[in-house]
């Protein structure tokens, strides 16, 4: 379902077309005030609906929103691949996707969208870690450190704010990106796609307002994204997660046989303990290491069946 109006349409003559997205999952509370800040910045809004039961989109279409609807609540991921496809489907030239829970400054708009229309970057990544400091809870900060890592160590491309809902994105990052997390994890798949598609990305301070207290347990919330984090790593850099750590417990395995040898050539005793440790190592070493061969052999077959499937797709 898509309703209501735009503030104003790419006036021509080469100008760029900025349009915002925000996903909206019942957000009654702030989605007005929301729309009517960012419309300041851009020339259209769309509000991407994921279900919501509350009156989130009267209120975003009589904002002057452009609302997109989903019939059911399909995640966070799943409005995310609808405001890139709105994106693309309205031509613009950047698409700055902003949460609705107004804890993002509108303001900031135009310093997100600059580098894309410098041309210095496809993604413009919002950190809340950058400038004078985070204003983030403590417990935020460090869960943000865990994801960080996991994320840049699988995407082999750091940054500091893995996890911001708060980007720009040229219009070749919309016809580059191509996503399938439903759930909040989408952020992590997002620096796993930037890096193999070799989009150039930078990222710009931001200013957050933690006034209300997070919708989601923030334990849970971080445990799950995680996870989804863990099988894309699995999926995408087997070697890392399953081989470097394989052969470290096969090494380790390795030495505490040479213990128990030792032992065993200076006083003709068997040390079960350390024999038992050395199996145990050894066994899970080499089972890690036959996933991470068999993981990459299956990461491989199916590049090369992506791949031929892209250069049918492009020849059509």
């Amino acid at each position: 379902m898509t309703s209501g109006s735009d503030k104003r349409s790419d006036g021509g003559g080469g100008r760029p077309l900025i349009v915002a997205a925000i996903p909206c999952f019942n957000e009654e509370r702030f989605i007005g005030s929301v729309v009517l800040r960012v419309r300041k910045y851009v020339d259209k809004v769309v509000v991407v609906d994921d279900g919501s039961t509350d009156a989130s989109v009267e209120i975003a279409s009589g904002a002057g929103a452009i609302v997109q609807s989903h019939e059911c609540n399909k995640g966070y991921g799943a409005a995310i691949r609808t405001a890139l496809s709105k994106g693309k489907e309205l031509g613009a030239d950047v698409l700055v996707i902003i949460d609705a829970d107004g804890q993002h400054d509108a303001q900031d708009i135009p310093r997100l969208a600059k580098p894309v229309l410098d041309g210095e970057a496809d993604v413009v990544i919002g950190s809340r870690f950058l400038g004078e400091g985070s204003s983030a809870p403590l417990y935020r900060r460090l869960g943000q450190r865990i994801l960080n890592a996991a994320t840049s160590v699988g995407s082999g491309r750091k940054l500091s704010d893995s996890q911001s809902g708060f980007r720009a994105y040229s219009s070749k990052a919309l016809n580059a990106l191509n996503l399938s997390e439903d759930g909040m994890s989408v952020s992590s798949e997002m620096q796993f796609a930037i890096a193999r598609k070799g989009l150039k990305v930078a990222e710009v301070p931001i200013r957050v307002s933690y006034a209300d207290k997070a919708k989601r347990n923030p334990l849970g919330h971080g445990i799950n994204v995680l996870s989804r984090v863990l099988v894309l790593l699995s999926l995408r850099q087997p070697m890392v997660l399953f081989g470097v750590p394989g052969l470290l417990l096969l090494g380790g395995g390795l030495v505490l046989g040479l213990r128990v040898l030792d032992i065993w050539g200076k006083s003709q005793t068997l040390a079960m303990g350390t024999l038992l440790g050395a199996i145990l190592l050894c066994l899970t070493g080499i089972l890690a290491l036959f996933a991470a061969l068999m993981l990459q052999s299956m990461k491989e077959l199916l590049r090369g069946q992506w791949e031929k499937f892209e250069k049918t797709e492009t020849e059509d």
